[in-house]
C-alpha cells in the first residue's frame, strides 16, 4: 500500500516539478558555467523545497500553509530581489573553455540559490494538494506513512530532473563556442533580472 504512494508521489513529482521559467534557466546556466555538479546541485535546491511544500500539504501543517499563501507579497518580492541579484551575477560571468567541476562552497551557493528561489513560491502547496487530489489520493493526510512515501516520491520524482536536464545541456553545450557562451551568460542574465522586476512588479500590485 505504502509503495503504491511512492509512485503516485514520483509520478507526480517528475510531472508538476519540471524545472522550467526562471528556476530551469538558472540549472542550465549553473551546468554551462560552473560545470555538470553544479547543475545538478541547483536543481536538487529546487526538489527539496518540493518535498517540503509537498509535507507542508500532506500533513496539513495550516499554520505555515496560511503564513507562507497569506505573505506571498513578501515572497514575491523577495525572490524578485534574488532573481536580480542572481541574473546581474549571471550578467557579468565569464565563462571559460571548459567548465570547473564546482566544490565546496560553490556546490553549497548553486544549491542554496535555487532552494531560496523555490521557497518564495508558497502556491506550490495548492498545486500539490489539488495534484494529489485529482489523482485519488484520498485521506493520505491523516496517516504518517503515507504521507511520508508520497513525499519521498515526488522528492525522487523531482530530483530525476537534475540527471535528465545536466545531460541535455552537457550534450548541447560542446557545439557552443566561448563568445556564444558569454553571450548565452548576457542573455540569460537580463532575463532572469526581468523576472526578479517582474515579481516585484506584482508584489507591489
Amino acid at each position: 500500500m505504502e509503495s503504491t504512494f511512492f509512485i503516485k508521489g514520483l509520478i507526480a513529482g517528475f510531472v508538476i516539478c519540471v524545472p522550467f521559467g526562471p528556476i530551469g534557466l538558472l540549472c542550465v546556466m549553473r551546468t554551462l558555467t560552473d560545470g555538470k555538479l553544479a547543475g545538478i546541485a541547483s536543481v536538487l535546491g529546487a526538489s527539496v523545497v518540493d518535498a517540503i511544500y509537498c509535507a507542508i500539504a500532506g500533513f496539513g501543517l495550516t499554520y505555515i500553509s496560511n503564513f507562507l499563501t497569506n505573505e506571498h507579497a513578501i515572497l514575491r518580492f523577495a525572490g524578485g530581489v534574488i532573481l536580480i541579484g542572481l541574473g546581474t551575477k549571471i550578467f557579468f560571468t565569464h565563462p571559460t573553455e571548459k567548465p570547473p567541476e564546482t566544490r565546496g562552497n560553490g556546490l553549497f551557493g548553486s544549491f542554496s540559490s535555487s532552494f531560496f528561489l523555490m521557497l518564495t513560491n508558497p502556491l506550490a502547496i495548492l498545486v500539490f494538494t489539488a495534484t494529489f487530489s485529482a489523482l485519488g489520493i484520498g485521506g493520505w493526510h491523516r496517516t504518517y506513512v503515507p504521507t511520508i512515501m508520497l513525499v519521498a516520491g515526488t522528492f525522487v520524482g523531482s530530483a530525476l530532473w537534475a540527471p535528465i536536464l545536466v545531460a541535455a545541456v552537457a550534450t548541447w553545450s560542446p557545439q557552443l563556442t566561448l563568445s556564444e557562451l558569454r553571450v548565452a551568460s548576457r542573455i540569460a542574465g537580463a532575463i532572469l533580472s526581468a523576472f526578479g522586476i517582474v515579481a516585484i512588479g506584482w508584489a507591489f500590485s
